[in-house]
């Protein structure tokens, strides 16, 4: 892959994680689970450098996204597994290819100017949608490192978008 920092077998996810996440019962995951989710890999990657050490997310490429909320303007962080672009963060807007765009997404292209944290730095950037074929090029990138996020675009009428985050500080 073009421009890839890391190797394939780091970025790789266990079938266990690249299966569609369900709660205990079996069922899709509530928001309430999905915010306490969200939470421990935040509390988790802050406790350990910005390393998750147990869960689904063991041993992934992850960073913490935060935004300010589009209607609110309140700070949003969102834990999320990403790709590298050269120096670019590449992520991707896939909510399980569930019909909508998460609230991330939604709150990025309101307000670009974000914060990252990855491995134990912290800075900002500058988020933009990629369209056509760049956006093509990430989101294939992407998908064939966590082949997870090929089966979400096949779930959804709707096109996932790829986000990508440059520093500006």
């Amino acid at each position: 892959m073009a421009g890839h920092d890391s190797t394939e077998e780091a970025n790789s996810l266990s079938q266990g994680q690249t299966d569609q996440f369900t709660s205990s019962t079996g069922k899709r995951f509530s928001r309430e689970e999905w915010n306490s989710l969200n939470q421990t890999q935040i509390d988790q990657f802050r406790a350990n450098h910005g390393t998750i050490v147990e869960g689904l997310f063991k041993g992934a490429s992850m960073l913490l996204l935060t935004t300010r909320g589009a209607r609110s303007g309140k700070a949003r962080v969102t834990p999320l597994t990403y790709t590298r672009d050269g120096s670019r963060y590449v992520v991707l807007a896939a909510k399980l290819g569930a019909p909508e765009h998460p609230a991330w997404y939604r709150n990025l292209v309101a307000n670009p100017v974000v914060t990252v944290e990855v491995g134990p730095e912290r800075f900002q950037a500058r988020a933009s949608v990629v369209e056509g074929s760049e956006r093509d090029r990430l989101f294939n990138a992407h998908a064939a490192i966590m082949p997870n996020f090929a089966a979400y675009q096949s779930n959804t009428t709707r096109i996932i978008p790829v986000v990508v985050l440059d520093r500006i500080s």
